[in-house]
């Protein structure tokens, strides 16, 4: 940990485009949330469908669809942008995944902002 954020992983860990899922304990809470990777860039958002406050994931880090299009919700099927979290088909479109902040240095380290 450094200036209080949490070192979570390295850019080129990830697929591009793909995700990896992760729970830690802050101040007593435990958090779960995903990164997601596309062209690049890096996304984050808690691990919780906003229609019915489950995890996301089919298996550890199958966060996306078939195609990596989109992040799929595994019990309902809800489709969600990559970069803005924004449901576009499912139970609770015109909801979204609420974000969590990344910071990437240049060295591409990916830490969770304190």
């Amino acid at each position: 940990m450094t200036n209080n954020r949490e070192k979570l992983c390295h850019i080129n860990e990830l697929n591009d485009p793909g995700a990896k899922g992760f729970e830690i304990t802050r101040n007593g809470l435990e958090l779960a949330f995903f990164i997601v990777k596309k062209d690049n860039q890096v996304y984050g958002y808690q691990n919780k469908c906003p229609h019915a406050g489950i995890n996301l994931e089919w298996r550890p880090d199958d966060f996306l669809d078939m195609d990596k299009a989109l992040i799929q919700c595994s019990v309902h099927g809800a489709l969600f942008q990559i970069e803005s979290g924004d449901c576009v088909a499912g139970p609770c479109n015109g909801n979204n995944l609420q974000p969590v902040q990344l910071e990437v240095e240049q060295n591409g380290d990916i830490f969770l902002s304190p």
